[in-house]
C-alpha cells in the first residue's frame, strides 16, 4: 500500500528543477518533497546520453533510500536520455519525466503551424521534443533551437534586463516576425531553467504565440495521476533541499527559480 505521507522526489542537475518544484507545490499543496540538484555536474545538456543516464540513476539512488513514493525528473536532458532506464531500476515507483507532457501542450497547435522548441545542446541534437511532438502531430513544423547562455544566465539569476533580453533576440532570430519561422504558434520552454524568462520572451513574441511551461505540464500530469490513484497527502507537507556542490549558491540563487527564500540546504555526495 501506498504510503501517503512518503514524499516525492524531485532532481535536476542543478537549479532549474525548482521551477517543477515550485509548480508541483502549487498544484499538490500538503504534499512533501525532496529535490535534489546535482549542483557538482551540471550541466547535464551538454553531457553525452550515457553519462546522463549514469547521473540520473545515481541521483535517483539519493531519493529511494530517503523513501520517496513518485520520482519527478525535472531535467528535460535527463528526461529524454534517462527515462526508460529509471524506471526500470524503479519499478515500484511512479517515474514521471518533463519532455512528453510540454509535448503535449505543443501538439494542441493549429494544424500545419510552426513550434519552435529552446532547450539545451543535447535535448536539441538528441531530438526528443522533435520526436514526441511529431509522434502526436505529424502535420505540424518543428524546429529546435539550443540555449546554452540561457542556462548560465539563470544560474546567476539574471533573468531581466537589456543584456538578458539581447541574449533571448539572439536565439530567436529568425523564428520571429519576417524570419524563415516567422511567428511560430507555439513556443516550448525545453529546459527547466527557461520560464523564469518567461516575462522578457513575452515581449519579444508576437501576442498570438503560446508559451509552453514543461514545468506547469509536468506538474498538472504528476497531479492527475496521484490524484486518480487515490495517493495524495492530506497533511502539512514538507520540503527538504539536497544538493550535491555549491551549498551557499544553491541558497542564494535557488530563490529565484522557487519564488521565495530557501531554507537549508543539505550537502549530500554521489
Amino acid at each position: 500500500m501506498t504510503d501517503e505521507s512518503a514524499p516525492i522526489g524531485v532532481f535536476d542537475s542543478g537549479m532549474g528543477g525548482l521551477t517543477v518544484l515550485r509548480a508541483l507545490e502549487a498544484a499538490l499543496p500538503g504534499e512533501s518533497f525532496i529535490y535534489l540538484g546535482d549542483t557538482a555536474r551540471l550541466p547535464y545538456g551538454s553531457k553525452s546520453p550515457g553519462t546522463v543516464a549514469r547521473y540520473a540513476l545515481q541521483a535517483s539512488e539519493i531519493l529511494v533510500e530517503r523513501g520517496i513514493r513518485a520520482l519527478v525528473v525535472a531535467c528535460n536532458t535527463a528526461s529524454a536520455f534517462a527515462l526508460d532506464a529509471l524506471a526500470e531500476r524503479h519499478p515500484e515507483l511512479p517515474v514521471f519525466g518533463v519532455v512528453e507532457p510540454g509535448a503535449s501542450a505543443a501538439a494542441e497547435a493549429p494544424r500545419g503551424a510552426s513550434v519552435l522548441v529552446l532547450a539545451t545542446e543535447s535535448t536539441v541534437a538528441g531530438g526528443a521534443y522533435q520526436k514526441a511532438i511529431l509522434r502526436l502531430r505529424p502535420d505540424l513544423k518543428i524546429h529546435a533551437r539550443a540555449c546554452p547562455l540561457l542556462v548560465a544566465l539563470a544560474e546567476e539569476g539574471e533573468h531581466e534586463g537589456e543584456f538578458c533580453e539581447r541574449v533571448l533576440g539572439h536565439y530567436l532570430h529568425g523564428h520571429t516576425a519576417g524570419g524563415s519561422v516567422s511567428d511560430p504558434a507555439v513556443v516550448v520552454l525545453g529546459c527547466t531553467h527557461f520560464p523564469v524568462f518567461r516575462e522578457p520572451l513575452r515581449r519579444l513574441l508576437p501576442d498570438h504565440t503560446v508559451v509552453v511551461d514543461s514545468a506547469a505540464t509536468t506538474a498538472e500530469r504528476v497531479a492527475d495521476a496521484l490524484v486518480s490513484s487515490g495517493a495524495t497527502a492530506r497533511h502539512p507537507g514538507r520540503l527538504t533541499l539536497l544538493a550535491t556542490d555549491g551549498v551557499r549558491r544553491f541558497t542564494r540563487v535557488g530563490g529565484y527559480f522557487l519564488g521565495r527564500p530557501l531554507d537549508a540546504v543539505e550537502l549530500v555526495d554521489l
